[in-house]
């Protein structure tokens, strides 16, 4: 089927509205987890959560990275882990900080 057909064009604008309401559907999560009464790391950690998969859809949809090629997952990828290193570094600092003793 080309690119062109009325048919690839009304399944390429579902997918487009499939992926909006998903990503409208996670802000109100966003919104609604902001409300929880949990502390600050936790709610960081289930707000950087929802953001990552926010930020997957639309790369992957909207930035078409699904249908490249496999260079560009390896890039992807080493950018992940890059990412999550550099959130878990000041966690880290931060809990070896709080569980020293400092006498003021």
């Amino acid at each position: 089927m080309s690119a062109n057909t009325p048919e690839a064009v009304r399944k390429e604008v579902r997918v487009y509205l499939i992926i909006f309401a998903a990503l409208a559907a996670m802000t109100v999560i966003t919104v609604a987890v902001s409300y929880l009464d949990v502390s600050i790391p936790v709610a960081i950690s289930i707000a950087m959560f929802i953001a990552m998969i926010k930020g997957s859809l639309v790369a992957c949809f909207f930035m078409h990275l699904l249908s490249e090629k496999a260079v560009i997952y390896w890039i992807l990828i080493l950018m992940l882990v890059f990412f999550a290193a550099l959130m878990l570094l000041p966690i880290l600092t931060i809990q070896e900080v709080a569980g020293a003793n400092y006498v003021a």
